[in-house]
């Protein structure tokens, strides 16, 4: 009977995420990684067969993480939880927030490894779908640029500086959000059944 592997790539993952926010991804080499954790090399490459590979896994296991807090607040049509999620999220995962909103995936993996295209599509698509349907709930012919500044964008646009600086956002930031996307939600010349933040 062969002996359990003493790293796990979900560990591997977690040192190579402490690295890329702290240092940036340039630093997340296979032998920093694996100094991080006090392993051999060899340890990281039997899990990752590349660097390019861990880091793109580190980058959708980020995205995946993200995006099922936003999908669950979409579908259960809480428009304030979806405003809200970049923040809350953000303050809670200091580290991803770093590597998701300072970098590119193309800063991470210089060869995106082509088997993790289609992950990395399907769980956009899923996210998608969900906005989709949560907008079109609330009006028939959504103004899609209006919705997805109000949910999107504002949020994001509200915690970069904080992430920038290695700071969770602060609590005031909830109530900027929440106020910021409703006078653009609101702002619209809105009629019965258009989109707002419901009560």
């Amino acid at each position: 009977m062969g002996r359990s592997a003493k790293f796990d790539s979900g560990q591997i993952l977690d040192a190579a995420l402490e690295i890329v926010a702290e240092r940036g991804p340039a630093a997340a080499t296979m032998a920093a990684i694996a100094a991080w954790m006090g392993a051999p090399v060899g340890s990281i490459y039997h899990r990752f067969a590349t660097r390019d590979l861990l880091l793109a896994e580190l980058w959708i296991r980020g995205i995946g993480r993200f995006q099922q807090g936003l999908i669950e607040a979409l579908e259960a049509d809480d428009a304030e939880s979806v405003v809200l999620h970049t923040v809350r999220w953000c303050r809670e995962n200091p580290a991803e927030a770093a590597v998701l909103l300072l970098y590119r995936k193309e800063d991470l993996a210089a060869q995106w490894p082509e088997e993790l295209g289609d992950r990395l599509a399907g769980l956009n698509a899923a996210a998608q779908a969900a906005f989709t349907a949560f907008a079109r709930r609330r009006d028939a012919e959504p103004d899609w640029n209006r919705l997805v500044f109000a949910l999107i964008d504002v949020p994001l646009g509200a915690v970069r500086r904080h992430i920038t600086d290695r700071n969770p956002p602060p609590p005031w930031v909830d109530d900027l959000v929440l106020t910021a996307s409703k006078a653009v939600l609101l702002g619209a010349e809105c009629q019965p059944g258009h989109a707002d933040l419901p009560q």
